[in-house]
């Protein structure tokens, strides 16, 4: 079963229909489960807002939510000592983290560079 944990920033760009916006829901299309932390629809939705857009609601349905039951303290300071990245960036490798012991089983997909650059330091398949 091939999974991926995909970052706002995959999203933003389908729905905006950034450049490489088709080969991007190719891309997302090709996994058999796309999970992501529910930080995610708060960063969509407020994307919208701030482009005057409705909210497409079909983006998040093939997203199945993450939604840890303890506090990511370990996952946070792994990811850290893997290098910097913003509080959401972090939330959202800890989350992926969380999901099991070994992140080369998982595909993190993002458009942020420094946070592809993390994610390949901590063996997550990008």
């Amino acid at each position: 079963m091939k999974v991926a944990y995909v970052d706002t920033s995959c999203l933003v760009a389908i729905a905006f229909g950034e450049r490489g916006a088709a080969a991007l829901a190719r891309r997302l299309d090709s996994f058999d489960e796309l999970i992501s932390a529910n930080l995610l629809e708060a960063e969509l939705r407020s994307a919208f807002v701030r482009e005057g857009v409705e909210p497409d609601a079909t983006l998040l349905s093939a997203v199945s939510w993450v939604v840890p039951d303890r506090p990511l303290s370990a996952e946070i300071t792994r990811v850290l000592a893997s290098g910097y990245v913003r509080g959401a960036d972090c939330w959202h490798l800890a989350t992926a983290l969380y999901l099991g012991e070994d992140p080369g089983t998982i595909a993190f997909l993002t458009l942020d560079a420094r946070q592809l650059e993390v994610a390949r330091e901590l063996g997550f398949e990008t």
